[in-house]
């Protein structure tokens, strides 16, 4: 517990000295999930520009990313982290390159290879940019159940998110499915891709004996009390 906060006031300490010698910049949040904050720094000239330190923190105290921006760019080595605060990726946008990748422990999350396989083949599964947890958070806060869930036990609830990756690292299809028992609900959501930006498209494809191919990856979700996704 004491080297948890010890990482999290050195992170905060470092963000916040760094912000000292941007003069320029303006401090902002915003919440990127019910659990989910980041808090960066915008021009003051055009506050649509991210300039400085970054940093994301699960339930206001556990970072599952930080960084810097750059002229609105992610830039250098940037940090990713699990919800339980272990490191997760490193990866440097100067020279997009994954530097660092903890191994996956089972949980949620599940592949699936869009081709034939056989005993002996090497397979490498697709990766997202920003870890187990703060990659997904766009797939995640983009989808809303389409009713009204006052009044309705949303515990009942089990979610499944589905991402199709092309050959090319590319988003090529995103689908929920929502199902319920006791309300007798069973229903798949297929969204448009392109509601998502260019940066969010983008994987490390998986590949199979060194060539790439198409592959799926399945989250589990659960569903939150105001109908969004998240998972653990």
């Amino acid at each position: 517990m004491k080297i948890c906060y010890l990482l999290f006031y050195s992170i905060l300490f470092v963000t916040t000295c760094f912000a000292q010698d941007l003069p320029d910049t303006i401090e902002r949040k915003n919440k990127l999930s019910d659990s989910l904050t980041e808090k960066f720094y915008v021009l003051k000239n055009n506050p649509e520009i991210r300039q400085g330190p970054y940093i994301a923190l699960l339930d206001r105290k556990k970072p599952v990313a930080r960084g810097n921006y750059k002229n609105g760019k992610k830039s250098g080595l940037w940090q990713f982290y699990d919800s339980e605060g272990r490191l997760n990726e490193k990866y440097n946008y100067d020279l997009q390159k994954l530097t660092y990748e903890a191994p996956l422990e089972a949980g949620n999350f599940s592949f699936l290879f869009d081709d034939s396989l056989k005993v002996g083949d090497r397979l490498t599964r697709p990766l997202r940019i920003g870890g187990v947890y703060y990659g997904f958070i766009p797939y995640l806060s983009l989808f809303r159940v389409p009713f009204d869930p006052y009044d309705i036990n949303m515990e009942a609830f089990e979610a499944y998110l589905e991402l199709l990756i092309s050959p090319m690292g590319r988003l090529a299809q995103y689908r929920v499915r929502i199902a319920s028992a006791l309300y007798q609900y069973d229903r798949i959501f297929t969204m448009d891709v392109k509601l998502f930006s260019d940066e969010d498209r983008g994987f490390i494809p998986a590949t199979k004996n060194g060539e790439n191919v198409m592959s799926r990856i399945l989250i589990k979700c659960y569903v939150t009390p105001s109908g969004t996704l998240d998972f653990n």
